[in-house]
């Protein structure tokens, strides 16, 4: 389906850039800032949704550290990756990475939003604004990961009361994953928003969003770490993004990752995953551009 030719009323594209072009850095940041405090209210408005998603989130963490309590050898200790595995350490692995994951994965109720927009052809009116289209996005995933921080962290005393939960390896490694997070909410950011993009191709995303969410919940390591994959699957993890948005920061906070020279390819694969999504987030979106097609108003 081709981009049709221009109809009175009907708004081009193109006409949305001069006017971001006239806006200054400070302007420019503090729209950002107003869209991603829009859309962090807008999460607290349905609060008895929120509120089952933390419960869903707490009881993640408790059936997760029963399973893996059940699983593990007397002994309580297993081979991972060559090295053995404490059942305290894959506890507090499980318990982080599910707080991170549900963080990362926060933004259903924005991509709804998108998807609703780009149908009802109200996406026209996103695109003249002074700000982006995918600076929207983005500042909206944004502000709803912010409104849900006060709840990852009730999660974080709920793991650590459960037991699943354990100091970082040492204070440099402490360090390192609060760098690490950066990068990793970064790709985790900017998936979200091309996975939102995929609405001026489909028109729903629902399905589409489903898939992708299974699949980054489990390359993620959000549910089995990384260590415990055969070879080959997680030879394959290792070469998809997930694994920087969980895996690497919860590894790196664990010191499952060991030596400066190991940590710094890690937060380079972080980094340059950031960067060729940020890439692929432009060629998407220029894509998308030629797809509008502007429907009912």
């Amino acid at each position: 389906m081709t981009a049709p030719a221009a109809r009175p009323g009907t708004v081009r594209p193109g006409a949305a850039r001069p006017r971001t072009a006239r806006l200054g850095p400070g302007r420019r940041l503090a729209a950002y800032a107003a869209l991603a405090r829009v859309q962090a209210r807008t999460q607290r408005v349905y609060r008895t949704d929120f509120l089952f998603g933390a419960i869903g989130l707490l009881l993640q963490i408790y059936l997760l550290r029963l399973v893996w309590t059940a699983v593990y050898p007397d002994s309580g200790s297993a081979a991972g990756a060559g090295r053995e595995i404490p059942l305290d350490t894959q506890l507090a692995y499980v318990s982080l990475a599910s707080v991170q994951a549900w963080l990362a994965n926060s933004d259903a109720r924005s991509l709804a939003t998108v998807q609703l927009r780009i149908r009802e052809g109200a996406v026209a009116l996103d695109l003249v604004r002074p700000v982006r289209f995918t600076a929207q996005l983005i500042a909206a995933r944004a502000g709803a990961t912010l409104a849900m921080l006060p709840f990852a962290g009730c999660a974080l005393v709920f793991s650590v009361l459960a037991g699943g939960s354990q100091a970082p390896a040492s204070a440099p490694a402490l360090l390192v994953y609060a760098a690490s997070l950066v990068p990793a909410y970064t790709c985790a950011l900017l998936l979200g928003v091309i996975v939102g993009l995929i609405s001026f191709w489909t028109l729903e995303l629902d399905g589409f969003y489903s898939v992708y969410l299974m699949t980054a919940h489990f390359f993620s390591g959000a549910l089995v770490p990384l260590w415990f994959m055969p070879d080959w699957l997680a030879d394959l993890a290792r070469l998809l993004p997930f694994q920087a948005m969980v895996h690497v920061p919860t590894a790196l906070y664990l010191g499952r990752i060991g030596g400066t020279g190991a940590v710094l390819q890690a937060l380079a694969v972080q980094c340059g995953w950031a960067v060729a999504l940020w890439l692929l987030l432009r060629l998407v979106w220029a894509r998308a551009l030629r797809r509008v097609v502007v429907q009912g108003g």
